[in-house]
Parts: structure tokens; C-alpha cells; sequence
């Protein structure tokens, strides 16, 4: 089969003969062979996990191997209660991670849409509806509006064909599909024009083509693949094993070195093994995984009451430890929601400003405050507003509607003129409402030739033609400007400072279209009969911010983390997005897709200090940047929704998806889910995680502390000639029961203040610093002096020796 990077440069005819196809469709006896030789049209499926295998995999670890270790030999020596204790608390510990874990699988399971999604194919030159897992390379298959492509595809026929593609490569803005041979071998997926992908939806137009590739040779699939490739670790699971191996080196050399020393004194060896056991069981904290699955499990309770599901315990305290968050733009900055936020029109007459309508609302709710020059202002009072609203409503083709299920509103159609409709009803303009004042009676579809759509309706009887589009054809069409209410002659130095207009507003990182209209247009409506229009003004559209961001980008930047913005969309659309949610700063670096192939790792690791933004990048670069902060030694968090996000959150240390708009590969792929895509969230679990980790070391000070001074305690009694003062059992009743109440007590201890307030310490590999080790002897100490005083005064007057 041809490689698959290449079949946007065949012509329709070479890809017919290789994948031994016809224009008419396959016959049912070779797709029925087809789907032997290729498999089924999806991806594998993820095993879930049966409880009993959650249960078992929470004995995974280091730590909880030393303790298994330690209940064996006690129960060896024949001290069956005080062994029992041990596998009693580790059993405990398995119950608690396994309800978390398994409430968490559900919910993500819930999340799941089970919808079976159907194709339109021909077979034998008739159309049928099948099933899309049973699409097979050389199918012909028919794209109709608001269906999803069944599989990676290239266009034979393209009619006005757009699709939305942010999901698989990050752009915000539709494709305009053509069913042209393109030249370029190595285009990226965002500029292959003539190839529809599997999962991306179908907004307008319809077209026919002929499927290339299905389940993992789809573009989709080779990101799974790729995910499946992937290996990392939740820093505290690694933190943990250091410190479990720094255990079991310290109890092994201590033990041997005493071993040795009692030996030599004159100690028999079964008086020196029972004494080795309790120095170990003494040193072992037993106490700390249960303790830190509760204080984990704590932070995940509080987590789930903003709304964050996470799907592993010790992820939450990774977004504590996070100095960089690396976001995606469209859909997890941006509501990937396109709404009209400037409104340009010519001065009302010669010699006055021209004005510039600031539109505001959030997403798609039809409802928001209008200004100018910094006042809300009542667009009644603003005819040549009210007539480009009146326009916009008259060109859009799209439908605005609230989901009482999801409490929030959706549109169907071209996003463009779905916000073309909001900003109508925002206005008062209702669609219906006009046209049945001044019914349709003509029409020109969008298309990338001439680049704008065009209506005809029947006023006061008239024709009023109106027609939004590219503002460079609508400039070149237009002889005459709209100017207080009425039409002017547009001379060239005019159309020139429009051109500049247009340029500083695409600076501003808005999408700008033009709009236009004339009551004297063509008898009959064709494009090339379109010459002479009237220049209205410009409608300057942007993905919207999410109204938390800003607050959370704050909020960050106070806690010390650098926040990085990684998209597929262009360098200019993305600097600004970024200037406007507070990531890019004056002097930052933005780089592109083609600056990160252009480097090697070591010229890539030293830019990334600078860079706040990264543009027009794919999945592959995504995945090497994350990388490469890692191999800085940065702990990195990842922030997505999307398909072409999943290897990079998969990679990082801890992956965050939206939950609403988020993919089903990007929610498997990450490890907390935010249920209500709120952004904040993020900036939440980030403190919360850095309480866990505060409330970790002090966990483990107290117990080492504890440990250490039961240790001194045995050691001292042994130097001293004296019996052993504590017995395993003694010390397993130490660490469990009297510890216990205490270790709860300070796992279940409210969030300290100022944690999201400068730099956060960066914590140690064994999760003990130096400060600590110091602590953990200053206590032991006077515990071990303490205990053996009391001991000698027993040992010498009670037992009278």
C-alpha cells in the first residue's frame, strides 16, 4: 500500500488503481475481504481493570515490600498477633486505594459515550449505512454536514466542505476542504486540504472520497500507538521507592553492623537475631502508608468537591510539585467557542472617528454588554450597528441553542456564522424574525474560490443582497463605503487605510471578515455577477478566553509556576491569546513548529527558559517539548482536551483533560479529569497537592523521629549490656496505636496559609532534606536518654541487678 504520508499528492486516478478501487465503491465479497486482511475500523480498547486486580496492584512498592518482609519474620518468631497487626493495616491500606481507584474508573467510565456512529458508503454504486467499524480502505464514503469522518480519507469531491478538525490538530478556525492534488510531500496533518481524518466533524458542505486508511493507520491511531509507547512516573511513587530503598539500605547495614558487634561480644546468635528483628521493625515506619494514603485520600475528597476527578491518589500532590504547566490553547485556554469581540465600521460622516464596538459575553449565550471607547453604550442609538447586525443575521447559516442536559449553549453549523448569529441576538436580531419580513430569495454558499457567502432578500421590495467573507475579495468588490446611513464612493487611498485596519486587527490575533451589501446587485445571482458592492465594515472574531483564567494565571505566577501555552494555531492568533490570558510577557519567545525541528535537544532544552508560547506545533512536538522539560529536570504538568494532546499528557508527569469537551483519548490518557472544565481548577489542585506534600514530611518526621529514638534505644541497651528494652511487639504496638492517632491527627490537618505564595520548596529525592535528618536526631535523642534512664532505674532497683 502507497505510505500514507503521500496520498494528498496522488491524483484521484493512481489512487483508485492502488488501492485497487472504483468510483462506484467495492463489492460486498472484497469488503468482506478487506475487513479480514485490515481488522475492524477502531482502535483497541483499553483494558479496565477488575477490582481484584486494583486490590493486588495497591501491594506494588517498595515500602509495602519491606513491611510484608517484616510481618513474615515476626510471624516466624512466633509473635502471631504482632504480625497479624502488620498484614491487618496493609490490607486496610489496599481496601482504601482500592475504593478511591475503582470510584474513579466508573466515573470516567460514565463519562464514556457508547453512541455506535454509522457511515455512509457505496458499494456497488448504491448507498448504504453501515456500521463505521466496518469501513475498509478503498471504500468510497459520503460526507454530509454534521456527521464525523469514519476514517482517514481523501476527497474526490468537496462542496463548500468544512471541517472541524481542533481536536486532531489544535486550530480553532475550520478547514476548508478542496479535492485538489496538492504538490507538497511533507505537509503537516493542519494543511493537508484534500484529507478528511477519522473523528473530525463534518460542520458544512458535503463531499465525497475515498478512505486510505482505518483504525491504527489512521492518524488517530498513530497517536495511540505512540501513547501506548510512553513510559513515566508520578514523581511521589518514585520519591517513595528512594526512600523505601534508603530504608532498607539503612536497617540492612545497621542491623549487620549490631549483628556483628553482639557476636563479638559475646552474644549467642539467637539473642542477637531476635534483637536485629526489633531494631529493624523499630527503624521500618510501619505507620506511613496507611497515613499516606489518608492524607492522600483526603486531598482527593477535598479535590472532588471542585469538581476534579482524580484517577490515581498520588497524582494530586504531582501538581503540587509542578514548576512548569504546559496548557493547550483551543478548548482548555478558550472555550473553542468562536464569538465576535470587535465590530469596525467607517466614521458616520466625513471628519468623525471612525468606531470601534467592543461585543462582550461569554461563549455562545446570546447576551452581553456593547462598548465604545470604554462606555456601555445602547446599540438603539447606534444605527450602523443595529445594520451590520441585521447583515450578519441575514448571512449566517447556523443554529444557537441551550442544552438543558448540559446547562450550556450549543451551535450547529460554521462556528463563523454561529457567531455571527449570537452577535445578531445580541443585538435583538432574531433570524427567524426577519426572514419572515423579508423572506430568502437567493443564495451563494461559502466556497475557498470566491471566498464569501451571499444572500439575497425581498425588503420593502427590493432586492437587498448582503454578503460576509475574506476581506481582501470583499475590499476588491467594493466601490462605495456605508456612511451615515447611506452610500459613499469608496476612492482607492480610502480602501488602502481599510487594508491597514484589517492588518492591525488580524495583529490583535482576531479571525476578520468583511461584510458588504448593495440593493442594486445582479438579476441573476451568480459570482461572477457580483462587482459592485458597498463596503459596511469589520467583524473581528476570537476563540474566547475562559472567564477563570486570567484570576488562575495569577494565581500561578504568584505560586511560582511557569505557564507555557502549546498550540497547533498560527504564531500571530497564538502571541496574542497568550498577551491576553497573561502568559506572554514582553520579551518572551514564541516559537513554531519549524524553529523545534530546526534545533537539536541541547538548542531546544536552552530556549525553553524564554519561551512562554509554542505555535503551529503537532502532536510529535507537543511530546518532545514535554520531554525536554523533563529531561531539564522540570516536574511538568500537562493541560489538554484534545486527540493531538493525548501523547504529551500521557508523557508528562501529571496529565489534565477537561472532562465536557475533552476527547475520550485525552481523558484516558491523563490522570485528573476536570468535571466541569473549569481552568481554576488547576490552580486549586496545585495547592492542594502542595499541602499533601507539607503534610507528607511531616508525617515522616514524626515517625523517623519516633523510629530513630526506638532504635537508639535498642542499640544504647545493647552497648550498655542491658536486656532488650522493647520487644517487636512493643514496638509494632508503638508505631501502629499510639503513633496511629497522632498520624491521622496531622493528615487530617487543614491547608496551611500562603501556600500558592512564592516559590514552593523543590522537594528532595528521598522526600527527607537535611533540615529534617537534623529534626528526626534532636527528637530521637532525648528519647533514647529519656527511655534508657528509666530503664537503668528499673533494670538495677525492681529486678535488683
Amino acid at each position: 500500500m502507497t505510505p500514507q504520508l503521500l496520498w494528498h499528492t496522488k491524483a484521484i486516478p493512481e489512487i483508485l488503481d492502488a488501492l485497487h478501487s472504483r468510483e462506484h465503491g467495492l463489492t460486498r465479497e472484497e469488503a468482506k475481504e478487506r475487513l479480514k486482511e485490515y481488522g475492524l475500523n477502531k482502535l483497541p480498547e483499553g483494558k479496565v481493570d477488575s477490582l481484584p486486580v486494583i486490590f493486588l496492584r495497591q501491594f506494588q512498592g517498595p515500602l509495602i515490600y519491606i513491611l510484608i518482609a517484616a510481618s513474615m519474620i515476626v510471624l516466624a518468631m512466633g509473635e502471631t498477633v504482632d504480625g497479624s497487626i502488620i498484614l491487618a493495616v496493609l490490607l486496610f491500606n489496599a481496601v482504601v486505594g482500592t475504593i478511591q481507584e475503582g470510584r474513579a474508573q466508573n466515573t470516567l467510565r460514565a463519562l464514556k459515550k457508547f453512541a455506535e456512529t454509522k457511515a455512509t458508503i457505496l458499494r456497488e454504486g448504491k448507498e448504504l449505512i453501515v456500521p463505521d467499524n466496518e469501513v475498509v480502505p478503498g471504500d468510497i464514503i459520503i460526507l454530509q454536514e454534521g456527521e464525523k469522518a469514519p476514517a482517514d480519507a481523501r476527497l474526490i469531491v468537496a462542496t463548500n466542505l468544512k471541517v472541524d478538525e481542533a481536536a486532531l490538530t489544535g486550530e480553532s478556525e475550520p478547514t476548508h476542504k478542496i479535492a485538489d492534488t496538492l504538490e507538497v510531500n511533507n505537509l503537516p496533518t493542519a494543511e493537508q486540504k484534500n484529507i478528511v481524518f477519522k473523528g473530525t466533524h463534518i460542520l458544512a458542505g458535503n463531499g465525497k472520497a475515498i478512505v486510505v486508511a482505518t483504525g491504527l493507520k489512521t492518524m488517530i491511531g498513530k497517536i495511540s500507538k505512540e501513547i501506548a509507547a510512553i513510559d513515566t512516573e508520578i514523581p511521589l511513587k518514585a520519591n517513595t521507592r528512594y526512600l523505601s530503598r534508603l530504608i532498607v539500605i539503612t536497617v540492612a547495614s545497621i542491623s549487620t553492623l549490631l549483628f556483628l558487634l553482639g557476636i563479638v561480644s559475646g552474644k549467642s546468635v539467637s539473642e542477637m537475631f531476635a534483637t536485629v528483628v526489633s531494631l529493624s521493625v523499630s527503624i521500618i515506619p510501619e505507620g506511613l502508608p496507611i497515613v499516606m494514603t489518608l492524607v492522600l485520600a483526603t486531598g482527593v475528597w477535598r479535590m472532588s468537591k471542585r469538581n476534579a476527578l482524580v484517577k490515581k491518589l498520588q497524582a494530586v500532590e504531582a501538581l503540587g510539585q509542578a514548576r512548569v504547566i504546559a496548557v493547550d490553547k483551543t478548548g482548555t485556554i478558550t472555550k473553542n467557542e468562536m464569538v465576535i469581540q470587535k465590530v469596525y465600521l467607517p466614521a458616520g460622516e466625513a471628519g468623525v472617528a471612525e468606531k470601534f464596538f467592543e461585543i462582550g459575553g461569554v461563549g455562545y449565550e446570546p447576551k452581553g454588554e456593547i462598548q465604545l471607547n470604554g462606555n456601555v453604550i445602547d446599540s438603539v442609538n447606534h444605527p450602523e450597528l443595529l445594520f451590520a447586525g441585521k447583515i450578519a443575521a441575514f448571512c449566517a447559516n447556523a443554529r444557537v441553542m441551550f442544552s438543558e442536559e448540559e446547562q450550556v449553549w450549543r451551535v450547529t453549523g460554521d462556528p463563523t456564522e454561529a457567531a455571527m448569529l449570537v452577535f445578531a441576538q445580541k443585538l435583538g436580531f432574531h433570524k427567524g424574525d426577519l426572514e419572515r419580513e423579508s423572506p430568502l430569495v437567493g443564495e451563494i454558499p461559502f466556497d475557498y474560490k470566491h471566498k464569501y457567502h451571499a444572500t439575497v432578500h425581498k425588503t420593502d421590495g427590493q432586492k437587498f443582497l448582503t454578503v460576509v467573507g475574506a476581506p481582501e475579495m470583499i475590499l476588491s468588490l467594493s466601490q462605495e463605503i456605508w456612511r451615515g446611513e447611506k452610500s459613499h464612493h469608496l476612492p482607492k487611498e480610502e480602501k488602502q487605510r481599510l487594508e491597514s485596519v484589517f492588518l492591525s486587527m488580524s495583529q490583535e490575533g482576531l479571525r476578520v471578515v468583511a461584510l458588504a451589501e448593495t440593493t442594486d446587485g445582479p438579476e441573476v445571482l451568480a459570482p461572477e455577477e457580483i462587482n459592485s458592492l458597498t463596503f459596511v465594515g469589520f467583524f473581528g472574531l476570537k476563540d474566547a478566553l475562559r472567564p477563570e483564567v486570567a484570576d488562575a494565571m495569577q494565581k500561578a505566577v504568584s505560586a511560582g509556576i511557569r505557564v507555557v501555552m502549546i498550540t497547533g494555531d498560527h504564531k500571530v492568533t497564538a502571541q496574542a491569546i497568550a498577551k491576553e490570558a497573561g502568559i506572554y510577557q514582553d520579551g518572551d519567545t514564541v516559537l513554531t513548529g519549524q524553529d523545534i525541528d530546526a534545533f537539536s535537544d541541547s538548542e531546544l532544552s536552552e530556549k525553553l527558559a524564554g519561551t512562554s508560547v509554542f505555535a503551529r506545533v503537532t502532536p510529535e512536538h507537543k511530546l518532545r517539548i514535554i520531554k525536554t522539560y523533563k529531561a531539564r529536570g522540570e516536574i511538568v504538568a500537562m493541560t489538554g482536551d484534545g486527540v493531538n494532546d493525548a501523547p504529551s499528557l500521557v508523557a508528562a508527569d501529571l496529565g489534565v483533560a477537561m472532562g465536557k469537551i475533552g476527547t475520550e483519548v485525552a481523558k484516558e490518557a491523563s490522570d485528573i479529569v476536570l468535571l466541569d472544565d473549569n481552568f481554576g481548577s488547576i490552580v486549586s489542585a496545585v495547592e492542594e497537592g502542595r499541602s499533601i506534600y507539607k503534610t507528607i514530611k511531616k508525617v515522616i518526621l514524626y515517625l523517623f523521629s519516633t523510629s530513630w529514638g526506638e532504635a537508639l534505644t535498642i542499640t544504647g541497651a545493647l552497648l550498655l549490656g542491658y536486656p532488650l528494652p522493647l520487644s517487636p511487639a512493643q514496638i509494632i504496638w508503638l508505631n501502629f496505636v499510639t503513633d496511629g492517632f497522632l498520624d491521622v491527627a496531622l493528615a487530617m490537618e487543614p491547608k496551611e496559609e500562603g501556600l500558592l505564595r512564592g516559590n514552593f520548596e523543590r522537594p528532595k529525592k528521598y522526600l527527607v532534606d537535611k533540615l529534617m535528618a537534623q529534626r528526626m536526631f534532636v527528637m530521637a535523642i532525648p528519647m533514647m536518654l529519656g527511655t534508657l534512664f528509666l530503664f537503668k532505674e528499673y533494670f538495677e532497683n525492681d529486678l535488683g541487678l
